[in-house]
């Protein structure tokens, strides 16, 4: 979670030099997230080949039969790794998408999808499940139930802080949500501390670092829906958020109302943030990160960025998936680690890169 609470503005810079056609890469993209979901797939230690996954893919979707003893080979890669790669897709483009509105509704380019507090609410309705046994009658849709409802209620406690007569204002949004987190955060540590079970603070830390091991169908529809719909809601509002980039004054003099489309936005992107989050676990760094690359390869127009940049995140989250369960297999790393470890070093370069304006521009 990016804490600072540093005002440097997401505004639009001077035109740079050319930049990446937005549509040509977006359609790249899109096809090495395919090749990639496949690669996902067919990596692992059961010892399948591609040309076997890709025969088991196509029986799958075609209904085309297959041998009885290749029964377990078509159990792991229909329920157990495609569910978990699809997922991961869903999981990097929500936070991608939901990276870009939030640098633009708090006017910061340091802030992330979870400076707002929501994922630190859903730690703690998730660690009540996983040490206290909360809402165990609802077995295993007991913690993203946890989860979820915790980060609506994180959702409506930062809100209604942050809320002035003058509607939400980017400063005040930022260190609400900040300080909230730091109290969930607090919460959470607490709970894992008190456990009495080290297996379940084990899980809890997995958990907090982001993992997609309890991937099933069940998961994939509901993240999928709620990322979609948060996507297509960003997509038709691009052009109020590239005029709220700009300040509230200029977005006024635009005839857009600011605190109406922060609160639009606030709801928005807390709904996609507690979803992604309640299946997945809290993974850190790709909305900070996605939305500046974009931003160096297609400009700061907010129509381009979100065309491009959940594809980006999409595409990443599946690779450093692969990453933290093929490392050290047949241990698996938090994907959170991963993210970081890629996370850090590429951010600092982009800091460093001559001409590189964050926020938009170069």
């Amino acid at each position: 979670m990016s804490s600072s609470t540093a005002t440097a503005p997401a505004t639009a810079a001077p035109p740079g030099p050319r930049r990446t056609a937005a549509v040509p890469l977006a359609a790249g993209l899109a096809a090495a997230l395919l090749g990639s979901l496949v690669c996902a797939v067919a990596v692992g230690s059961s010892g399948l080949g591609l040309g076997q996954v890709l025969r088991l893919l196509a029986a799958g979707l075609t209904g085309g039969r297959l041998a009885a003893e290749e029964a377990a080979a078509y159990a792991i890669v229909w329920e157990i790794r495609l569910p978990r790669a699809v997922l991961a897709a869903v999981v990097g483009a929500g936070l991608a998408a939901t990276g870009v509105a939030v640098q633009a509704m708090v006017r910061n380019a340091l802030a992330d999808p979870f400076v707002l507090g929501i994922s630190s609410g859903a730690s703690v309705g998730a660690n009540a499940v996983l040490m206290l046994g909360a809402f165990a009658s609802l077995g295993v849709w007991a913690l993203s139930v946890s989860a979820f409802a915790a980060a609506l209620l994180a959702m409506v406690l930062v809100y209604l802080t942050a809320r002035t007569a003058h509607g939400l204002t980017p400063l005040r949004l930022v260190l609400t949500g900040t300080a909230m987190s730091y109290g969930f955060s607090a919460v959470t540590a607490l709970m894992v501390f008190a456990a009495a079970r080290g297996e379940a603070a084990r899980s809890a830390m997995m958990w907090l670092l982001g993992s997609l091991g309890g991937a099933t169908w069940g998961s994939v529809p509901i993240a999928a829906v709620t990322v979609l719909a948060g996507l297509g809601y960003l997509a038709c509002a691009a052009g109020r958020l590239d005029a709220l980039a700009m300040g509230d004054e200029t977005a006024a003099s635009l005839g857009v109302d600011p605190d109406r489309l922060r609160r639009e936005l606030f709801v928005v992107t807390a709904a996609v943030i507690g979803t992604v989050v309640a299946v997945s676990g809290a993974i850190g760094f790709v909305g900070l990160m996605v939305p500046h690359l974009v931003r160096m390869l297609v400009g700061a127009g907010h129509r381009r960025v979100l065309l491009v940049a959940p594809l980006v995140g999409a595409l990443l989250l599946v690779w450093v998936d692969i990453v933290s369960r093929t490392l050290l297999a047949p241990a698996e790393l938090p994907v959170g680690v991963v993210t970081a470890a890629l996370g850090v070093p590429c951010f600092l370069l982009l800091m460093r890169r001559r001409g590189y304006a964050f926020g938009g521009g170069r």
